[in-house]
């Protein structure tokens, strides 16, 4: 039957969009998604294993760990036991080196934080004379190795009576995150619209007001993240605190090399030890993970 006059003809169905894709891309497309979790579930829990075995050790009893691996726990789990842990518990020099490793980090993040936003603030928005070259000069202290400095600052605080105690490490990790913490700083700052800040000095606000009420709300992502970058810089480091440290001042890094150089068998405290000492960062960083993740991308998106 012909089609009446004046009728349109009726539209051809409309094709799949992947009617012209091969059998092989649409397969692609549609398990790739799940393999790339597999993958990356496979790849996560292999990175796991170093801490999971970790953790199990620091629960067996010492002739447990002489006598079989950490996987023999999962056959035979009645060898978990606390023991280890209330050993470690009555042993002062890992006790008072995880309160010095508080006393040297706590510090040594919050001057970095504080110092680093203040200077960074001014180095984005305030005029001062050679404010260039200064920024310049910081920018050069980023190349600087920590070696370099270890001599001649170990013979300025023993001129000084610093050596050796918690005061000379807080102050050595201070002033070598400092450079790094002006320069990320400095640069998220500078990305802040200079009508905003116009508008609040045209509302009477003066410059320490305006870097509390709208610098620093705003650089809360690129605070944070330095923040965890430092924290996590001075809890694991074991240089400079074993060049400035004594026996009384030693954070839990240092007291865990002297254990394993003293008793190399103490794997009943050494386990335990080791396992906090790598929880707490962990904790911190899991903690700040959304902040930290919101610092990263907003240098990256605009």
């Amino acid at each position: 039957m012909t089609a009446e006059a004046g009728t349109p003809p009726k539209a051809a169905p409309a094709q799949p969009a992947t009617s012209g894709r091969s059998l092989g891309s649409r397969l692609a497309e549609g398990v790739g998604g799940g393999l790339v979790r597999v993958f990356l579930v496979v790849v996560g829990l292999f990175w796991l294993v170093p801490t999971i075995g970790l953790l199990i050790s620091s629960l067996r009893a010492p002739r447990d760990m002489a006598a079989s691996g950490w996987w023999e726990v999962f056959t035979e789990p009645a060898q978990l036991t606390f023991e280890s842990y209330d050993k470690l518990l009555g042993n002062g020099d890992i006790t008072d080196s995880l309160v010095n490793t508080v006393l040297i980090t706590v510090p040594s993040t919050v001057l970095v934080v504080v110092i680093g936003s203040l200077a960074g603030y001014a180095f984005a928005w305030m005029e001062f004379p050679g404010r260039d070259w200064w920024f310049l000069g910081v920018v050069g202290l980023l190349v600087v190795p920590v070696q370099v400095a270890l001599i001649p600052i170990a013979e300025l605080f023993g001129g000084i009576g610093l050596f050796g105690s918690v005061l000379g490490v807080v102050l050595f990790h201070t002033g070598f995150g400092l450079p790094f913490a002006v320069f990320l700083l400095r640069n998220f700052f500078a990305e802040i619209p200079r009508e905003l800040l116009e508008a609040a000095r045209l509302d009477g606000a003066g410059e320490l007001r305006l870097f509390a009420r709208v610098v620093m709300p705003l650089g809360g992502p690129a605070i944070a993240s330095l923040g965890i970058f430092q924290f996590l810089w001075v809890w694991n480091d074991m240089l400079i605190a074993l060049v400035f440290t004594d026996s009384g001042s030693q954070p839990i890094t240092v007291a865990l090399q002297t254990q394993v150089r003293q008793f190399g068998n103490n794997i009943d405290v050494l386990a335990p030890g080791a396992f906090i000492s790598m929880v707490i960062p962990l904790a911190v960083f899991f903690a700040f993970q959304r902040q930290f993740v919101s610092g990263v991308m907003a240098g990256a998106v605009k």
